[in-house]
Formats: structure tokens, C-alpha cells, sequence
């Protein structure tokens, strides 16, 4: 008895406010809006938005279409025109120099234009140079035998004996095969007797026969002492196995 008073005043308010849940079902379907073609409730026709209990007509700015879209703003600007303020479409304007991205919403320079503000200034190319390819860094780079000088390309002066190379930076010319590089030009290689051309970036340009040594500008001949052996190189020597270094010669590690 007792558990049937207490389930009784929940169940009241459960009861009590199902008309009003009812009601709010078969609230009929207002101006310019459609029921819904599954589930319950409607919703507004294209080119309409809902605003409090009613739909509302879409207001379509000039130089705009409808999108008849139930989402967004229902309307888009004309390819272009942007939006501003999200209540008017206003005009691109395309510098000279320039060209309508085909968003139709902004622009770009030309190629041969640079952006500065809102304008295309046209780039200026010197005597021997040509339009870079990168969006970034110069606008134009030297021809080839050419470098930069303030704002010109001036002709590299390559010394005889020299070629032209391929380097981004630093020296813009290498000595050919036999002579090196020595105070901006390019000095033949003198190899002394005993020695054979070495074309090594570094060092003299030659290099000793097997058992000679470099002596300044020559090659002498390695004396080995007793118990050694010339090393790896062909230019040097190690004491054989079992000797170690003494004061010049190879003596019995004992």
C-alpha cells in the first residue's frame, strides 16, 4: 500500500505533460516551409532561412546568386566578386600587370611582375640575365659566364689555362687539368723527377713514385733502414713485426 502512494506523484507529472508534448508535434507547418519527408518537424523551402517560428526569404545582394542551399548564408558572389561584411559582394580589382585567380576571388602578378601592395610593378631585367624561375630570392639571375654586380651582370673574367664551372658559390672558374690555382691564375704544374701528376684539389699537383719522399720541390730516395719496410702509402716506412722505432732505426722489441 505504502509503495503504491509513492509511485503515484511521479507518475502525475508524466501524464499531465503529454498534451503539451502532443501540441508541440502538430504544430502545423508554417509559410514557405515543408514537412519533413522522414522523422517529425518541417523545414524551409530553398531560398529561405529560419528565423524564430517562420521562414524567412533569403536577401540576395547584388552582383550574387541564391545557392537554394539549406545551409550557409544561401547565397555566393558572382566569379569575381567577394564577400565583405558577409552583406554585399564587392568587385576584384585586377592591377595591371595582373590576372584573376580562378577562384575569382583574389589575383596574382603576371610573370615579369612583382606584388608590391596592390599592384604589379614590373620587374626590370639587366643586360645578360634572365627571369628566375623561384618565387622566392632574386627575380632574375646572371646568364651563365656571367655574375651579379650591384644591379648588372657583369662578364666573369676567367684566366688561361681556366674554365668556367658549375658552382653556385665561391670561385666561378677552375684551373684546367695540369696547372693549379695561385694568386687568381692559373700556374702550370713543374713535376720533379721521380713524381707523377697528381690532380688532387689540394696539395702541389704531384706526387712521389713508390719509395721516394716529397723533399720541398723534389723527390728523394727513402733510405730504409734495416728491419723496415715501406708502409701502404709507398711513401713512408714502418718497422717490420716485432721491431720498434729507436732513435732512427728498428730494433728487436724484446
Amino acid at each position: 500500500m505504502i509503495a503504491a502512494l509513492i509511485v503515484l506523484p511521479i507518475c502525475a507529472p508524466l501524464l499531465i505533460s503529454t498534451p503539451a508534448h502532443a501540441q508541440s508535434i502538430s504544430q502545423p507547418v508554417p509559410e514557405n516551409a515543408t514537412a519533413k519527408s522522414y522523422g517529425e518537424g518541417w523545414k524551409c523551402n530553398a531560398g529561405y532561412r529560419l528565423s524564430g517560428d517562420v521562414c524567412a526569404v533569403v536577401i540576395v545582394p547584388a552582383n550574387a546568386y541564391p545557392t537554394n542551399r539549406t545551409y550557409g548564408s544561401g547565397w555566393e558572389c558572382l566569379h569575381g566578386f567577394r564577400k565583405t561584411d558577409d552583406t554585399a559582394c564587392v568587385a576584384v580589382i585586377v592591377p595591371d600587370g595582373g590576372f584573376l585567380d580562378p577562384s575569382g576571388e583574389r589575383w596574382h602578378c603576371s610573370r615579369g611582375f612583382l606584388k608590391i601592395d596592390d599592384m604589379c610593378q614590373e620587374i626590370v631585367v639587366p643586360a645578360n640575365a634572365y627571369l628566375a624561375a623561384t618565387t622566392y630570392g632574386p627575380a632574375w639571375e646572371c646568364k651563365r659566364g656571367f655574375e651579379v654586380l650591384d644591379d648588372l651582370c657583369v662578364a666573369i673574367e676567367v684566366p688561361a689555362n681556366a674554365y668556367l664551372n658549375s658552382a653556385g658559390y665561391g670561385q666561378p672558374w677552375t684551373c684546367e687539368r695540369g696547372f693549379f690555382e695561385q694568386d687568381g691564375s692559373c700556374a702550370a704544374v713543374v713535376i720533379p723527377e721521380h713524381a707523377y701528376f697528381d690532380d688532387a684539389t689540394y696539395g702541389t699537383g704531384w706526387k712521389c713514385e713508390r719509395g721516394y719522399a716529397a723533399s720541398g720541390v723534389s723527390c728523394e730516395v727513402i733510405d730504409l733502414p734495416a728491419n723496415a719496410h715501406l708502409d701502404r702509402s709507398g711513401n713512408r716506412w714502418d718497422c717490420n713485426k716485432n721491431f720498434k722505432l729507436s732513435k732512427g732505426l728498428c730494433v728487436l722489441d724484446s
